[in-house]
């Protein structure tokens, strides 16, 4: 299939889905961080992952930095149609690219205008964070501020929580909102206390910030990496669907 059929049919199983992925109550999930053209890293987590009782989130950032980003993405839009079930890609700020620009972007600046038009199309449909009954919540980068999490379908791209979800920071500091670096806003402890309270949930699981540690705020807010684009290591983050988690404990940590 030709990449303008993959993405036209891709995009018919992603507007069926709602902006929030609500995980099964059964099974294991595999949450992927940020993979950057990174094909090789994609590929390792499908080899090992995609078979029973897993799922995987993949949390957005599937190009620009690596050097395989058309191959990389176009690899995770043929799964998804095969797997629409058992596979989910969550959308991040490099997705974003025609709704917010920003620079360097390899992958962008190296397509023509036509296919940035519909690649961007095909972007603006993916899901913005997936969530679970066991107290797990996942995203690209910092929570949206909503009333609840049902309200996720009403975030428009671009608009204030659409901004926090894909280009948000957090940062170990004890306070709030810590406003805007570079184009990222950034957030801290009691910011995110405040809303995991609200959603009703326990623990964090993003990416977006290669260099941030690990675990923040008591261990519940987790940061994964997944791409050799920026780091020599690669982490996936994998849960037991079954199980309530309270923190990074109750999360292995795998490195690929």
């Amino acid at each position: 299939m030709d990449w303008e059929d993959l993405l036209e049919k891709a995009g018919r199983v992603f507007e069926k889905e709602p902006r929030l992925i609500q995980l099964p109550s059964h099974g294991k999930v595999v949450f992927v961080g940020d993979t950057h053209g990174d094909l090789d890293a994609s590929e390792q987590v499908i080899q090992r992952y995609l078979k029973k009782p897993y799922c995987i989130v993949f949390l957005g950032d599937y190009v620009d930095r690596g050097k395989d980003s058309e191959e990389n993405i176009q690899y995770l839009l043929e799964l998804k149609l095969e797997h629409p079930e058992e596979i989910f890609l969550l959308t991040g700020n490099h997705e974003g690219f025609m709704v917010k620009e920003f620079y360097p972007v390899y992958f962008w600046s190296s397509i023509s205008a036509e296919e940035r038009k519909k690649y961007g199309l095909l972007f603006s449909k993916f899901p913005f964070a997936a969530s679970a009954q066991n107290g797990l919540l996942a995203l690209h980068g910092a929570l949206p501020d909503l009333k609840s999490l049902e309200e996720m379908d009403q975030i428009e791209l671009g608009d204030e929580n659409w901004d926090r979800i894909v280009w948000g920071d957090f940062v170990e500091n004890e306070m709030d909102i810590l406003g805007d670096l570079w184009g990222r806003p950034q957030f801290g402890r009691q910011y995110f206390n405040r809303l995991m309270e609200r959603y009703q949930k326990q623990v964090l699981v993003r990416s977006h910030q290669p260099h941030a540690p690990i675990t923040m705020f008591d261990k519940r807010c987790v940061t994964i990496f997944t791409s050799h684009a920026y780091l020599p290591t690669r982490t996936i983050a994998i849960a037991d669907l079954e199980k309530e988690i309270r923190s990074a404990e109750d999360i292995l940590l795998e490195r690929i």
